[in-house]
């Protein structure tokens, strides 16, 4: 097992034991791979829970997680999970894009459509829509 393995073998452990399918770890130019399918947020949250534990600012640079939520239809309700501040909604699905509106921590909003791993298009109780950082979502 590479020193990677072992630095984050909590993560890999969590992601086994939360039933992430297509469990997938491998490493790449020093990056330890994370990814697979979890058939909630629950399991999700597991896995990013475990980085959490060893590193609480997300910020490692030597680990990248992808495990994603599959099958949310659309019309799910979601719920923002954000720290603190207020989740950008924006026009299109960059950091980027144009802000069109804002989800406070907690608030429920509708997914519309799940456009990719990171990006979910969303819409407000107001019916502002446009996409949101789905990190920061919990169904």
């Amino acid at each position: 097992m590479s020193t990677l393995q072992d630095k984050y073998s909590s993560v890999i452990s969590a992601a086994q034991s939360a039933g992430v399918s297509n469990l997938q770890v491998q490493e790449q130019d020093g990056i330890l791979y994370i990814s697979g399918g979890a058939s909630n947020t629950a399991a999700k949250d597991a896995v990013w829970n475990a980085l959490g534990a060893i590193d609480s600012t997300y910020s490692a640079s030597d680990i990248n997680i992808d495990v994603q939520v599959t099958g949310l239809a659309a019309g799910t309700s979601l719920t923002v999970a954000t720290e603190e501040s207020n989740l950008n909604i924006r026009q299109e699905p960059s950091t980027e894009a144009a802000v069109v509106g804002k989800a406070a921590k907690g608030e429920t909003i509708t997914l519309v459509e799940q456009t990719s791993d990171d990006w979910w298009k969303v819409k407000t109780a107001d019916g502002e829509e446009g996409y949101a950082y789905s990190r920061y979502l919990r169904a």
